[in-house]
């Protein structure tokens, strides 16, 4: 740190300097001081305009060209995940939900949805409560699936820029923490009632956290990539009618 500061007080010295001997040489050629200062202060006057230019406007304009860049990348890894686990996982954690026959209708994503019916659709599911039942061949199932996407999460989770989208790495944790769970037991028969317990609120903070990012992404494919927001409501993994063919 001190080396690169000590390389721009020299950078910055020498700068100054080489402007200094310019204005001696433009002084000793043309013996006009007048000129020179009315030239200097002038520049000093808009060195004021072009700390504004450059630090408030065109630094706001690159920010947020930035995080546009860093959206779509961030909707990219999200629609990754999705493609192939979110919405496997979502259809599969939606049949173990007793109660999901009383919101279906109110996650029924249609072509002609508007940014009003995804927030409600999104403050719907928020504040949903979810009953989660099991058997232990659905737990099986769920575990195995989770396993075989370990190191899919893992090189998700490695993304930095996701740090930046709060509740898609919340999800990814989520998840991941289901994953080890199960991971964990061997044999998932016999467990304890106190652990099956455990294990259905583990399912149900992945439930409730998928289904959120789902229908935000959801929302971003119908304004981004209406082709795959197509695919994405022929695939509605709440919609037990869903069929990916076009009819």
């Amino acid at each position: 740190m001190k080396r690169i500061f000590d390389w721009q007080v020299i950078l910055g010295l020498s700068l100054v300097a080489l402007s200094a001997a310019v204005y001696l040489i433009h002084f000793f050629i043309f013996r006009d001081p007048h000129h020179i200062f009315i030239y200097l202060l002038g520049d000093i006057a808009f060195v004021f305009l072009e700390v504004l230019l450059v630090t408030l406007i065109l630094h706001k304009l690159l920010s947020y060209r930035e995080m546009k860049t860093m959206h779509r990348k961030n909707n990219m890894v999200i629609g990754v995940f999705f493609s192939d686990v979110g919405t496997e996982l979502l259809k599969d954690l939606s049949v173990l939900d007793m109660n999901t026959s009383n919101m279906t209708e109110d996650l029924l994503v249609a072509h002609n949805w508007s940014e009003k019916e995804f927030m409600k659709a999104r403050k719907f599911f928020n504040s949903y409560h979810c009953a989660i039942e099991y058997k232990q061949e659905d737990l099986a199932k769920l575990k195995d699936f989770l396993s075989g996407k370990r190191e899919f999460l893992l090189n998700i989770l490695k993304d930095p820029n996701l740090l930046e989208h709060e509740s898609f790495t919340d999800l990814l944790l989520a998840v991941f923490h289901l994953t080890e769970e199960l991971a964990h037991r061997e044999n998932i028969k016999g467990l304890p009632e106190s652990d099956y317990k455990h294990i259905a609120g583990d399912i149900t903070r992945v439930y409730q956290q998928l289904g959120s990012v789902w229908l935000t992404y959801m929302n971003h494919l119908k304004s981004a990539y209406p082709y795959l927001f197509s695919l994405a409501v022929r695939t509605n993994p709440f919609d037990i009618n869903a069929s990916v063919e076009v009819s």
